[in-house]
């Protein structure tokens, strides 16, 4: 059996004084190695790309700039320095210390969180494992890959907790999130967004804006857990999940300004005759992609999500910018959709129960700050038109409102309101042929650019938009 080195897994959790966890690292590696060359980037493994690895924590390290083929990247496994005496900052278990160990009455919540955080990385490798096919360009295509190494170092984290700490049942959970798979009708990943297909660069512009703020939002959470592993993890995750968003969000936005300028330019303000992507099409892909995502947080009100916060397993975002935080006495109102009486309800609960509803909301605040630096673009090209973020009562498909059909305005519809114009707000199949139809060309020249996106305004690393960002000769 091969064993893990330090040198070529670059780490800071001192792997080679525990030998059982090494064997257990080892079998996993050899299984992930498999997983990536099947499940993982399709048609580029052989190819050198311009990749940032971690090699520590360190400023100096945790972003260093090679051309690497991918299979031979040095995947790693790091936590965050550790904040000495540091106390755990919200629930009922406030100003005590955190856990070096998870204790026993929390084992069960700490390995499910984990596993659930590891399913979603790789699930969003195997679901854009086919766009280097239509790159609109070679730095679009770095940044795909980036994005997919970095999810799988993710996967990484997630696995070695599971592994060091939970016994037989963290292996069988870090083996299973290697047995799942994205869209499949067995064995698919545990969370519906996870195994929607990303079939086109503008689907993964809004999953990457979308999908991995929701990401974000998780990982701040996880990282006030009195689990202080799992917190000194998920802090160094969300300082690389912070470039995913940058491509969602730049993405859109270069898509946006191409749509701008091809309207100008014809003469009957279509962006789509003139090779581009119309702005329609943009704004159903965003209500599409911003509903999924909504459901990621799980049930508006939640015994289980109280629990978790008030035992300290895992907290809110920047928990040291709330006033109260124990929340045993505050409500927070919940919307829920009556069916039989065909209205909306209201009622007061308890914001430990409704704690997801906390996360979603901060997430719909950031995703408005989103919507507006996209309509800033719109704005500089001269345009009117402006997008808009749909309500989060729009295309729920879990909750307390998934029984109800509503505009993305918000207002409720009938379903034969919705039937009859639902293809005017979220993608049809003909929106989706018309972009996999302008993207059907991979763009693998030096320094040119697809004609349906504009060119981004800098380089990646201080180098020029001509680098050979990936060496396509083999």
């Amino acid at each position: 059996m091969q064993h893990i080195r330090s040198e070529p897994i670059p780490n800071n959790v001192d792997l080679e004084s525990a030998p059982g966890l090494v064997r257990a690292m080892s079998h996993w590696q050899s299984r992930f190695k498999s997983w990536w060359m099947e499940r993982g980037p399709s048609g580029f493994q052989s190819h050198e790309v311009y990749l940032r690895t971690a090699v520590s924590v360190e400023p100096d390290g945790w972003a260093r700039y090679e051309h690497v083929r991918m299979p031979e990247y040095r995947w790693g496994i790091f936590l965050a320095p550790s904040v000495r005496e540091r106390t755990i900052g919200f629930g009922d278990m406030q100003g005590k210390p955190v856990w070096e160990e998870p204790p026993e009455e929390h084992r069960d919540t700490l390995r499910w969180l984990i596993a659930m955080q590891g399913d979603a990385e790789p699930a969003s490798v195997e679901q854009q494992r086919l766009l280097g096919s239509t790159c609109p360009s070679l730095y679009d295509l770095r940044n795909l890959l980036q994005v997919n190494v970095e999810e799988a170092r993710h996967l990484w984290g997630m696995s070695y907790l599971l592994l060091r700490y939970f016994g037989t049942e963290g292996w069988n959970a870090a083996e299973e999130l290697l047995d799942r798979s994205s869209g499949d009708t067995q064995r698919p990943r545990v969370l519906d967004a996870f195994n929607a297909p990303v079939r086109d660069w503008l689907h993964f512009f809004m999953y990457t804006a979308f999908t991995d703020r929701v990401g974000k939002v998780q990982l701040q959470a996880a990282a006030e857990s009195a689990f202080d592993p799992l917190a000194r993890t998920a802090r160094f995750m969300a300082t690389e999940e912070a470039h995913h968003l940058f491509v969602g969000e730049t993405g859109v936005g270069r898509v946006l300004q191409r749509t701008a300028e091809l309207m100008k330019a014809s003469p009957n303000g279509s962006a789509s005759e003139a090779g581009g992507i119309d702005l329609p099409v943009i704004q159903r892909y965003l209500n599409l992609w911003y509903s999924l995502t909504m459901d990621l947080f799980g049930a508006e009100m939640s015994r289980k999500a109280g629990a978790i916060f008030a035992s300290g397993v895992k907290g809110r975002p920047k928990e040291a910018m709330f006033e109260d935080h124990c929340e045993r006495n505050r409500t927070l109102r919940v919307e829920s959709w009556d069916a039989a009486a065909h209205t909306l309800q209201h009622q007061d609960v308890p914001v430990r129960l409704a704690m997801n509803e906390v996360l979603r909301g901060l997430f719909t605040l950031d995703c408005r700050g989103v919507v507006e630096r996209w309509n800033k673009v719109l704005a500089s090209q001269g345009l009117q038109e402006r997008l808009q973020l749909p309500s989060r009562r729009f295309h729920r498909q879990q909750g307390l409102l998934s029984s109800g059909r509503f505009a993305p305005d918000g207002t409720p519809v009938s379903e034969e309101e919705w039937a009859r114009r639902k293809d005017e707000w979220l993608p049809t199949e003909a929106d989706e042929v018309a972009v996999r139809h302008v993207q059907a060309r991979a763009v693998l020249a030096r320094g040119e650019m697809a004609n349906w996106i504009a060119p981004p305004s800098r380089g990646i690393h201080g180098k020029p938009l001509d680098f050979e960002y990936v060496r396509t000769e083999t």
